[in-house]
């Protein structure tokens, strides 16, 4: 546990330092990749998802979620953080669930009429006498709207979050100083002061806590849904197409608040992600569908490229609304982007699409191979060229996720004239050895 928390430092701060990688030049109708341009390392936490008491995964799926891919499980995700004192006998169970799926946990403990000495017990526990070794650590769950749902019968402030937060922070630190403090946790981020969350005052919540706990921050959170329109009907196709290029201002907007108030950057976890909070489903586009995946696999690939530190979707198991990735025995289309992204590399190297709404993403894996990740969001194949810097391309392995395959290996392909065919809304994963 030791050598992993070195590792997970050293990754936290050259993710920071390296901040956002360069805007990729595209060459005019075709995909291009440069090896050779090393972008950095990727984070692992990008595959990660929320998990917890009200989320049961059924026994028949288990193997799915074991060899799913996923790095991260937040716990115990959503309101129930702030409605029940977590025990720790859930602890136990957290920690062994996140084991079988070879995921880091990060565990969530109460704000909202949350005790100090309570989060501090439960560090204790996980920390000091099961030596669970558990780093990191958020405060609450969407403070900027306990009012607004009414979890808080009074009007829930920037003060009072700032306040309630930092006395369970600092009891949580007294216990054992090495965990990793994550935090706010607010709702419905976005890329402007006029559009980010405010209390009754019109104070933003993320300035306010910056201003307040930013010495005790260690990973600045947000939560984002950008389809929640519940007054303007059901989210459409070009709706959720257009939404893949609002994510890196959303991402740099929040780096220019921490340079400013903090004067540095901190690294960013989007702890809450899906199209839509709402429980649509059965919808053309709700997050149980199938471009709600190659949705989910291309913002994926836009975080990456903004450096961003962890992703947890949201959820890994729901049976009441479209958001989980299983609904009971059944399986979600969605959850098969994280089998896909198992198999892409951990070094990010240059990638750059010149045909709209088409995206690429690479990087080389520990075996020398390089992975290349196509996003085709629209709604007709595309045949392009596929440019390599310094190779020719004669074949490769080829995964895909589109409406015939989940996430399939359809073993070594020939690449005919440096081409790539890519179907209607798919991802396809091409492995270069």
């Amino acid at each position: 546990m030791k050598r992993l928390t070195l590792i997970l430092l050293s990754l936290m701060i050259l993710l920071a330092a390296c901040g956002p990688a360069p805007a990729p030049t595209p060459v005019p109708n075709a995909l291009f990749v440069d090896p050779k341009t090393s972008l950095g390392p990727i984070s692992p936490y990008l595959f990660g998802t929320n998990y917890g008491p009200m989320h049961a995964v059924a026994l028949e799926v288990m193997p799915l979620v074991e060899s799913g891919g996923f790095t991260a499980f937040r716990f115990p995700g959503g309101a129930w953080t702030d409605e029940v004192d977590m025990k720790p006998f859930q602890i136990d169970q957290l920690i062994a669930f996140a084991g079988q799926a070879g995921a880091m946990p990060t565990i969530s403990v109460r704000l909202l009429d949350g005790l100090p000495e309570t989060a501090a017990d439960l560090v204790r526990y996980t920390n000091l006498e099961k030596k669970y070794g558990v780093e990191y650590w958020s405060i609450g769950n969407e403070p900027s709207i306990y009012t607004q749902l009414g979890q808080a019968t009074y009007d829930y402030t920037t003060e009072n979050l700032n306040r309630d937060w930092r006395a369970i922070a600092e009891a949580m630190k007294a216990v054992d100083p090495t965990i990793k403090l994550m935090g706010p946790e607010i709702h419905q981020w976005n890329d402007s002061l006029e559009t980010t969350p405010k209390d009754s005052a019109g104070r933003d919540y993320m300035i306010e806590f910056l201003k307040a706990n930013g010495d005790l921050l260690d990973v600045v959170t947000v939560h984002r849904y950008p389809m929640h329109s519940p007054s303007n009907g059901p989210v459409t196709v070009q709706q959720l197409r257009e939404n893949t290029r609002k994510w890196a201002g959303e991402i740099a907007y929040l780096r220019s608040v921490m340079r400013e108030i903090l004067g540095k950057e901190l690294p960013i976890a989007i702890t809450e992600l899906n199209s839509d909070p709402s429980s649509a489903q059965l919808q053309e586009v709700s997050p149980d569908t199938f471009y709600n995946a190659i949705w989910y696999a291309d913002v994926l690939g836009q975080l990456m490229d903004a450096d961003v530190f962890m992703v947890n979707q949201w959820v890994l198991s729901q049976r009441s609304t479209g958001l989980g990735l299983f609904q009971g025995t059944a399986v979600r289309p969605s959850y098969y982007v994280f089998p896909l992204y198992k198999n892409f590399g951990s070094e990010q190297v240059y990638a750059a699409s010149g045909v709209a709404d088409v995206d690429i993403f690479a990087a080389k894996r520990e075996d020398g191979a390089l992975t290349l990740m196509v996003i085709n969001l629209l709604d007709v194949e595309q045949s392009l060229p596929l440019q390599v810097e310094g190779l020719e391309l004669t074949e490769a392995e080829v995964w895909r996720l589109d409406a015939t395959h989940n996430a399939e290996n359809l073993g070594t392909q020939a690449i005919s004239d440096g081409s790539v065919t890519l179907p209607a809304q798919s991802a396809t994963l091409f492995i270069i050895h």
